[in-house]
């Protein structure tokens, strides 16, 4: 079991003056039968008062509102967590014949992550990969889940600016190469295509050691941005975490904050302003072992981001 305190911070800087800033963020971790927050808080400078609700699909959002004029938005999310290995028996699922058997009620139960979404379009071009991971199957729905993720990890490449926030599967495709929130999309879509709901699923990836071989990837994705992976419903056995960035399950490391069709649904920040100015985004997270009664009541460190390339755009890239 894992209890963490996380510090993401988002900071806009704009070169000219700017007002009527209307924003909504997915940074709260979530509750679920493997995860718990202990407790979140969220400042803004300047400061605002957040109002908290559900989405759709269950996922924390809040919104604030910056009215007065200001040339600089700091975000701050503070969170403490406890995390525990997932306990899905995927030996429990289905055969892959037996899914084929069941479309009809999984796209009744799960539609939504089964048709294609904006992310997430119909994509030529992945039969190649579909008939490797169905070979390396076993003939189960869970084997070829399991196969998509390391499938996902070993064809394409890692590699920042390969892709940009806005980027589809035909993107990755094209390019061979991405960051996590590419290769969620592109498993999503190789599941969706086999007929298994998939959902897009945006959080944080806790470190390795560095003396235990945490490796370059790990050290990008769990140290500077938010982290995404997906889910797969295995029939039999429920929703199986599969991260291809890793080629691995999800475990006790991984964060839940949000999840959706993909990405367009858990963007971390969102935002529109009343001005003329462009804006250079900054976001960095800060993470450490959190004690027993470690909560959100004060905030220990701080942070200075380092700053990203200058866009115009407030959503996030997840590394």
């Amino acid at each position: 079991m894992n209890r963490v305190r996380l510090l993401h911070v988002t900071e806009f800087d704009y070169d000219g003056p700017v007002s009527e800033s209307y924003n909504e963020v997915r940074l709260q971790p979530c509750d679920d039968e493997d995860q718990h927050c202990v407790g979140f808080r969220l400042r803004t400078q300047p400061t605002s008062s957040p109002t908290a609700s559900r989405d759709y699909f269950g996922t924390w959002v809040h919104r604030f509102n910056v009215m007065a004029r200001h040339r600089r938005l700091r975000v701050e999310a503070e969170s403490v967590v406890m995390t525990q290995d997932p306990a899905v028996d995927v030996g429990r699922g289905e055969t892959l014949a037996a899914v084929d058997r069941q479309r009809a009620t999984l796209l009744d139960e799960h539609y939504d992550f089964l048709v294609p979404s904006t992310y997430v379009p119909v994509a030529g071009g992945i039969a190649p990969l579909l008939r490797a991971a169905e070979g390396a199957s076993g003939e189960t729905a869970a084997g070829f889940a399991r196969a998509l993720t390391t499938l996902v990890r070993d064809s394409f490449r890692y590699a920042t600016g390969a892709t940009r926030v806005h980027s589809t599967v035909h993107d990755v495709l094209a390019a061979g190469a991405g960051v996590c929130q590419d290769f969620a999309h592109l498993l999503i879509a190789l599941a969706r295509a086999r007929g298994l709901p998939a959902r897009y699923v945006s959080g944080y990836l806790i470190p390795a050691d560095a003396q235990d071989g945490g490796n370059g990837i790990e050290q990008v994705i769990g140290g500077r941005a938010s982290h995404a992976w997906a889910d797969v419903f295995v029939p039999g056995a429920g929703w199986v975490g599969l991260d291809p960035t890793l080629g691995t399950t999800t475990s006790a490391r991984h964060i839940r904050v949000a999840h959706g069709r993909d990405y367009g649904d858990v963007a971390p920040v969102r935002g529109v302003y009343r001005g003329q100015a462009g804006q250079r985004l900054s976001v960095n997270v800060l993470m450490r072992p959190a004690v027993d009664d470690d909560g959100c009541e004060h905030l220990s460190e701080t942070i200075d981001p380092a700053p990203e390339p200058p866009s115009n755009a407030l959503p996030q890239q997840q590394q």
